[in-house]
């Protein structure tokens, strides 16, 4: 098996085979961090898939400098299961699953104020999703609803990817800042 460095460095000139290799080479290292941060399997396997892919496609941002490239991956994987516990944790549905559902959830068994605090919260999403600009709006829906990537999306808006990528970061900030107030009045 050829030197990690020289994988890169052929990944990074555009040979697939490199790339493959890599992945090949780090898959199941990256699953067991993964597996043994988070307990889960398909979790793990989901947020490995993940971590190579990224790293993957974004091998220019790896450093050598900073790091050998196995403490890059853990980096990222460590980062994916944070975010990815940081999920569980939260009671939430996704803004797409919401969409997908007509803006409507089922109601909750036997509470009738968790209810009304279901109401109240899909009521003030859905005015804060209509009152972004139209930009932010087809940005968050394309993403969130839709389930595009950023390129599809830039393609889609006819915008540079970044700007595509900009416009959602936005809309989700505009959208915590709208819910925000109404978030803190909600007992949890």
């Amino acid at each position: 098996m050829p030197d990690i460095d020289v994988l890169i460095r052929r990944w990074q000139a555009g040979d697939e085979y490199a790339a493959e290799a890599l992945y090949n080479q780090h898959r199941d290292l990256i699953f067991r961090l993964a597996y043994g941060l988070l307990g889960e399997p398909a979790d793990a396997e989901e947020v490995a898939q993940d971590v190579l892919a990224y790293a993957l496609t974004h091998i220019a941002r790896y450093d050598p400098q900073r790091g050998s490239f196995v403490t890059w991956l853990h980096t990222i994987t460590v980062s994916r299961c944070r975010d990815r516990q940081r999920r569980r944790r939260l009671p939430s549905l996704s803004l797409t699953a919401w969409l997908q559902r007509g803006g409507t959830l089922p109601d909750p068994p036997l509470n009738p104020e968790h209810h009304m605090i279901l109401q109240e919260t899909r009521s003030d999403v859905w005015k804060a999703v209509q009152a972004l600009s139209p930009l932010l709006r087809e940005a968050i829906v394309l993403r969130c609803w839709a389930g595009h990537s950023y390129r599809e999306m830039a393609e889609i808006l006819g915008c540079p990817l970044r700007t595509a990528q900009s416009r959602v970061r936005l809309a989700y900030q505009r959208l915590r800042a709208a819910l925000a107030p109404a978030n803190s009045t909600n007992p949890e």
